[in-house]
């Protein structure tokens, strides 16, 4: 009687203890599923790129001879077919295939028509706006010098200012979808961190609580038989 009414005592205080963390993770999880991961993506709202037409041999920019180049691939743009120059250690640099010259970064406008190029939701461009390798914003979390298109429908497209590229979709669900994720792991600052103390010692405490409910449970119908 002594041991049961202790592990009872115990039971009480930790379940007041994780109560709070259990209703947020149980929230949380239900608005992540709440949606298919497709529509939070907002997979349908871009084109599959276009495959590359060249009317004549492509030319590669003599002056990448000798450089330590980690990656060149020929990728299709907006304003058309464009090299994609990787090199190690360096920046990334567009070149037109035609005349083998290398291209300055996007402008506005040139990130602007390569969303165009592709979108194929219902809104309009509302605005656009450059972002920071040093201090990208909290939607895109990559260390990309970008420009940020936002979109009529709520929706941000985020094109790399070096490559072209859209890096990232992010949705008006996405950004809610992100939010229960850093309350689900405990971490709405950076929303990453899913090894920290705080997760840790709650999700213990939980499965501690967990575990004397099934010790008390057979423990009470044992007590309550005539």
């Amino acid at each position: 009687m002594k041991v049961r009414a202790t592990l009872r005592r115990w039971h009480i205080w930790l379940g007041w203890l994780v109560g709070v963390p259990f209703l947020f993770w149980a929230l949380s999880g239900l608005i992540m599923v709440w949606k298919p991961i497709e529509e939070v993506r907002g997979t349908d709202l871009l084109a599959p790129a276009a495959p590359v037409v060249l009317g004549a041999p492509a030319i590669l920019p003599s002056v990448v001879a000798g450089l330590p180049l980690a990656k060149v691939t020929l990728e299709q743009r907006a304003a058309g077919p464009r090299w994609v120059i990787e090199v190690r250690g360096g920046p990334t640099r567009l070149a037109d295939p035609v005349t083998g010259r290398l291209l300055p970064p996007l402008s506005a406008a040139d990130a602007s028509a390569e969303v165009l190029a592709r979108y194929r939701g219902t809104g309009t461009i509302a605005s656009v706006s450059r972002t920071s390798a040093d201090d990208p914003p909290l939607e895109l979390r990559r260390p990309v010098a970008s420009w940020k298109v936002d979109m009529s429908d709520g929706s941000h497209l985020f094109v790399a200012a070096d490559s072209g590229a859209i890096v990232a979709t992010r949705t008006r669900w996405w950004r809610v979808y992100d939010w229960m994720w850093g309350l689900h792991i405990m971490d709405l600052k950076g929303r990453e961190d899913t090894h920290h103390p705080t997760l840790v010692a709650f999700a213990a405490i939980s499965l501690l609580t967990v575990l004397l409910a099934l010790v008390l449970l057979p423990l009470s119908i044992k007590r309550r038989r005539p």
